[in-house]
């Protein structure tokens, strides 16, 4: 048993290492290797995600044009898309798992930041204090068009040029007519954004909190 809970726990660390990676190389790659997938923040998410779960070798980091892996081993319990939903990765309506919604419709390959939030993670804490690398910040922001939006907590960043240790991306999706770009904030920075809606403060009824995978529940 002991030897089990460690390959689950070795693949939970892998799962945050890889999808914390994935989505900050999405912003630094060019836009002819950026993943064209990748439109709004709940893309980023679906994209990082699915390929976490990939078997990380040569031919996959050359699809995806990455020049540097992090030291990490891929999971190893299941690698995309044989998993034991297949596919579909993301639940999108409530309830117990139930045997059938593996092929009813209960997952699918999409889901929005809505689904993303109420069926694939769970509420840790409105205290930024408590993210972990590969959590999830949650926000509604009423009267947009897309009220929920989602950021990802990377923490210490894979790309070494700065001694900051709390780092965000995201997908602002489409601004203005245009398709919208990623983006890379500390913290701090968010902090002080000049709209109060979207600094993550407990005061700050827009910010729902931070989100953690479902499949890492059993870390806590």
């Amino acid at each position: 048993m002991r030897g089990r809970h460690t390959g689950l726990s070795s693949d939970r660390i892998a799962f945050r290492h890889w999808f914390a990676f994935l989505a900050e190389s999405t912003y630094f790659q060019k836009d002819e290797a950026s993943p064209k997938e990748v439109d709004d923040c709940a893309a980023l998410i679906r994209f990082a995600y699915r390929e976490a779960l990939r078997k990380h070798d040569a031919p996959w980091a050359n699809q995806w044009r990455l020049a540097r892996l992090p030291n990490v081993a891929s999971v190893r319990k299941y690698q995309y898309p044989h998993t034991a939903l297949g596919p579909v990765l993301f639940r999108t309506r409530p309830g117990a798992f139930a045997p059938d919604d593996v092929t009813n419709g209960a997952f699918a390959e999409f889901a929005d930041a809505e689904s993303l939030r109420r069926h694939n993670t769970y509420f840790v804490s409105r205290d930024l204090s408590a993210a972990r690398a590969g959590d999830l910040l949650f926000f509604r922001q009423e009267g947009h068009r897309m009220p929920f939006h989602t950021m990802i907590y990377v923490g210490k960043s894979y790309f070494g040029e700065s001694t900051d240790s709390d780092w965000l991306v995201y997908h602002t999706g489409p601004i203005d007519g245009h398709a919208g770009e990623m983006r890379r904030v500390t913290v701090t920075e968010l902090l002080q954004h000049p709209e109060f809606s979207w600094r993550p403060l407990a005061q700050n009824p827009a910010f729902l909190g931070v989100y953690r995978w479902n499949i890492l529940r059993e870390e806590d």
